[in-house]
């Protein structure tokens, strides 16, 4: 039986370069750190996990934007993330990037669609 969907967050809850949402997805029967980000009118979601040190990257929790609006930061090393598509673009992650986690946005809602997602 494919996993179920699960409600993140109401879709006015992201904005555009601004505060994202926390969430759990469940790796290997461990709840992992997540997080939703809009980022150019798309929503996107992540691993909430350095690629560099397996550390959440939020500097305060649902801030993982940095001053620009334009990367995803890590607030230990620094590094610098593609929010459209989590690839590393600078810092100590040595070309890896963060791990993306499948999203829907429908009807005024974000949703997390496990069943698009190979951990």
């Amino acid at each position: 039986m494919a996993a179920q969907e699960r409600l993140i967050c109401l879709s006015g809850d992201l904005i555009d370069g601004g505060e994202g949402v926390r969430f759990t997805v469940c790796q290997e029967t461990v709840d992992q750190p997540a997080f939703a980000v809009r980022f150019h009118g798309r929503v996107v979601a992540y691993l909430n996990r350095c690629a560099h040190v397996p550390i959440e990257i939020d500097w305060q929790p649902g801030q993982f934007f940095d001053d620009s609006k334009l990367y995803l930061i890590c607030a230990t090393h620094g590094a610098l993330y593609s929010p459209a598509d989590g690839r590393c673009l600078g810092g100590r992650c040595q070309g890896k990037g963060l791990t993306p986690l499948p999203v829907e946005e429908r009807g005024g809602v974000v949703y997390f669609t496990p069943s698009e997602w190979k951990p």
